[in-house]
C-alpha cells in the first residue's frame, strides 16, 4: 500500500481532474449528445495511460534537476522511494494502455497515438532550450479534447482545434504562475522558463495573458460549435475563477500560488463541462 501511495503521489493522480473534463467535453460535443459508454471508458483509459506515461517520463528525465532543487528534492523519485526500473515499467505499461485503448476506439486514434507520445515525451526536454515550455506543456494536454473528438467521430475534424487551444492557454497560464517558485534555481542552472526570463512580475503578466486567451478561445469554440446560453454562462464563471487566481497571487506574494494553480484551477474544466452538458441536454 505504501508503494501504491508513492506511485499515486509521483503521478499526481488527483490532478487528473485537470484534463478529463475537457476530454469528455470533446467527446460530448462531437455528437452533441451522449457518446456510447464503451467509448467514454476507452477515452478515460487512454487519458490515464497517456498522463501516467507523461508524468513518469517527466520525473525520469528531470530526475537530476529535481534532486538539486530544494523544493522538489523530497519528491518520490528524487528521494529514492521508488526504484527507477519500476518507473520505467510503469511507462511501458501506461503506453501499452494508451495504444490498446486507442485501437479499441478507432483506426484514426491508433494512428495518431504515436504523435501524442512524441509530444508528451519531448515536452520534458523543452525547459532546457526554450522559455515557451509552458505553452508546449499546454499543447501536450490540449490534445485531450481533440483526441476525444476524433475518438467519437473517427474523422479528422477542425472544429475541436479551438477547444484544444483554449486548454493549452489555460495550462500554460497556471504553469507559468507555478514556475515563479523556481526563478532563482532556474537561472542558476541555466534552465528556461518565463519567470526566469522575465521575472516574477513579467511571468504573472504572461499568465494573465494566457488566461485571457483561454476565455477568448472558449468563446470562439462556442461560436463555431453553435452553443448556447448555459455554455457561455459556464465560460463566464470559469473566467471569474481565473480572475480570482490572479487576485490572490501577486508579485512579491506567492504564498497562495499552489492553492491558485491546483486547488482552484480544477474547477475551470469542471464548470465548462457541466455547463456544456446543460447546453446539450436541456
Amino acid at each position: 500500500m505504501t508503494r501504491i501511495r508513492y506511485v499515486l503521489d509521483m503521478v499526481d493522480f488527483g490532478h487528473t481532474l485537470f484534463g478529463l473534463p475537457f476530454a469528455y467535453l470533446g467527446a460530448f460535443l462531437a455528437v452533441k449528445g451522449m457518446p456510447a459508454v464503451s467509448q467514454l471508458v476507452w477515452i478515460t483509459l487512454a487519458m490515464v495511460g497517456a498522463r501516467t506515461a507523461a508524468l513518469c517520463l517527466n520525473r525520469l528525465i528531470d530526475l537530476e534537476i529535481d534532486r538539486a532543487n530544494p523544493r522538489t528534492s523530497n519528491w518520490v523519485l528524487p528521494s529514492g522511494k521508488l526504484a527507477l526500473n519500476k518507473v520505467w515499467v510503469m511507462v511501458l505499461l501506461s503506453l501499452a494502455l494508451l495504444f490498446y485503448s486507442a485501437a479499441e476506439l478507432n483506426p484514426l486514434c491508433f494512428k495518431l497515438a504515436p504523435l501524442a507520445v512524441v509530444i508528451l515525451w519531448v515536452y520534458s526536454y523543452t525547459k532546457r532550450f526554450t522559455w515557451w515550455c509552458h505553452l508546449i506543456l499546454g499543447l501536450a494536454i490540449g490534445i485531450g479534447p481533440i483526441g476525444a473528438w476524433f475518438a467519437i467521430s473517427g474523422t479528422f475534424d477542425l472544429q475541436p482545434l479551438v477547444l484544444g487551444l483554449a486548454v493549452a492557454c489555460w495550462i500554460a497560464g497556471f504553469d507559468a504562475m507555478y514556475a515563479c517558485q523556481d526563478i532563482e534555481f532556474d537561472r542558476e542552472h541555466q534552465l528556461y522558463s518565463i519567470p526566469a526570463r522575465f521575472g516574477e512580475r513579467g511571468a504573472l503578466a504572461f499568465s494573465a495573458g494566457f488566461h485571457a486567451c483561454t476565455v477568448v478561445f472558449l468563446v470562439m469554440a462556442g461560436i463555431i460549435l453553435e452553443l448556447g446560453f448555459f455554455y457561455y454562462a459556464g465560460v463566464l464563471l470559469a473566467g471569474m475563477v481565473l480572475i480570482y487566481e490572479h487576485l490572490i497571487v501577486k508579485p512579491g506574494d506567492l504564498s497562495r500560488v499552489n492553492f491558485a494553480s491546483f486547488r482552484i484551477n480544477r474547477y475551470v474544466g469542471i464548470l465548462i463541462f457541466i455547463a456544456t452538458l446543460m447546453d446539450i441536454f436541456l
